[in-house]
């Protein structure tokens, strides 16, 4: 059994939120520099949080600051934690497998897992704190970290060390994602990548991408265990 680090990525992987993301972070924009729709047409797969609010300031002829961030991502989280709570719409709730999955990893010391994603560190606590699959995580690299998610899984890496983990896993890390975001991610930074078709992308649009393994979806844990494994 080799030690690994395992990332997983939210939106699309482990759950939908029913657009609850978009929701408050028009909601959000419009509060804050008082323009709608802010992000219409805007493709969210695989995109940090920063890098949407940058490309929406920018369309908005507005100054990419720091302190625009700041003020934009403050405002956004509370919607968030409110717009979670709604119905909304498309699918809502975990992925298939995707709880089974962690559970069962949860019962191997040698692998270790942490989130990489686009998402702020708060809004990925308020996704995954509503379908109960936060304490499956103490860690990970998150848009709080960088506008470019190119640069998470280095992150992520330094990072680990300061939670202890062996670096024979810091040498061996997993990528499970849902878009070639996620697939190129792990390839610029040396590390492998496991797909899964429950986003906007398809099996063979996926394998295309160039991912190391490609899945319809978590739902077969065993198959998950032994690419791990």
């Amino acid at each position: 059994m080799k030690p690994a680090l395992i990332l997983f990525d939210i939106d699309g992987t482990l759950l939908l939120s029913g657009r609850a993301g978009l929701r408050a972070m028009t909601r959000a924009f419009a509060q804050v520099f008082g323009i709608t729709d802010a992000f219409a047409g805007e493709h969210f797969a695989g995109r940090t949080d920063s890098y949407l609010v940058s490309k929406a300031l920018q369309k908005a002829g507005m100054p990419d600051t720091l302190e625009q961030h700041e003020r934009f991502r403050e405002t956004y989280i509370p919607l968030l934690a409110e717009e979670i709570q709604h119905p909304g719409t498309g699918h809502k709730g975990p992925m298939p497998g995707a709880k089974e999955l962690l559970e069962a990893l949860d019962e191997h010391d040698h692998l270790h897992l942490a989130l990489l994603t686009g998402n702020y560190r708060e809004a990925a606590e308020i996704k995954l704190q509503h379908f109960e699959l936060w304490d499956f995580f103490e860690w990970g690299a998150f848009s709080d970290d960088s506008a470019d998610r190119n640069a998470l899984v280095p992150i992520a890496k330094s990072r680990a060390e300061t939670y202890d983990i062996p670096v024979e896993a810091i040498d061996r890390v997993i990528v499970i994602g849902d878009t070639p975001h996620d697939i190129e991610c792990a390839r610029v930074a040396g590390a492998r990548s496991i797909a899964v078709a429950t986003g906007g992308y398809t099996v063979q649009q996926l394998r295309e991408f160039g991912a190391d393994e490609v899945l319809p979806d978590l739902s077969d844990t065993k198959a998950v265990l032994a690419l791990l494994i």
